[in-house]
């Protein structure tokens, strides 16, 4: 998971320099919703990924009526183990979408 911590706080950066949003505070909050929503992937519904070179399985988060965020996972002795997470804005999204839906 501390890959995952990573990118997320690069991710608020990103958001803050890129002016998605204008206090820094508020990109925190973005990404702490995100963080929130993969802690609570084993308790919500996932699907089967298509393809599982990403991970066996992705769940959805939709953060707000422009962004869905994917995460792909795998699961191993219950424990969910984080293998991508990108947005419907990513360059690679189509790629990405291929495999897991």
């Amino acid at each position: 998971m501390p890959e995952v911590i990573i990118q997320l706080n690069q991710l608020v950066k990103i958001l803050y320099e890129k002016d998605y949003f204008g206090y820094i505070d508020t990109a925190y909050q973005y990404t702490d919703n995100i963080y929130d929503f993969i802690f609570e992937i084993p308790n919500n519904p996932y699907k089967k990924a298509y393809n599982n070179k990403l991970g066996a399985y992705f769940s959805s988060y939709k953060a707000n009526r422009n962004t869905t965020w994917y995460v792909s996972f795998d699961v191993s002795d219950s424990k969910f183990i984080v293998q991508n997470i990108t947005n419907n804005h990513s360059a690679d999204y189509a790629y990405i979408i291929s495999l897991i839906k």
